[in-house]
């Protein structure tokens, strides 16, 4: 038995990048920023905050729900999986990107009243 299960809380980085393809699909890419506090050791070495950015791709209900809703600055909860894609650049190097698919979305940060929990399901299903 394998898992690949991804669980982020963090702030969106820049308002998503939503695109309508074909039959009515829609796609939504965001980066996510999560930040380890910085800490002190016990022999009194500093060690830095960290911030790490992720990539999420979402489908469907939750890109449309990111659309409406998620901006810059947000705090947000993602589930989902981790994939990696390999291309090769215009000089013919290889090349990696890591993104999150995201399952389900929570908005943590709320604007005017309550922020909507949003799984995989298709836009028509109330959250």
């Amino acid at each position: 038995m394998s898992v690949n299960k991804v669980i982020l809380i963090g702030n969106v980085g820049k308002e998503p990048d939503v695109r309508h393809l074909d039959r009515n699909v829609v796609v939504a890419n965001m980066v996510l920023a999560t930040t380890e506090r910085a800490y002190t050791l016990q022999n009194g070495t500093q060690v830095p905050e960290r911030t790490e950015w992720h990539n999420i791709v979402l489908w469907g209900g939750l890109a449309e729900v990111a659309e409406k809703y998620v901006h810059k600055g947000d705090r947000i909860y993602i589930e989902g999986k981790i994939r990696t894609n390999t291309y090769e650049d215009q000089n013919g190097i290889r090349r990696y990107r890591t993104e999150i698919l995201a399952e389900t979305m929570e908005m943590l940060s709320s604007r005017n009243g309550a922020a909507p929990a949003v799984d995989g399901t298709p836009s028509s299903a109330p959250f």
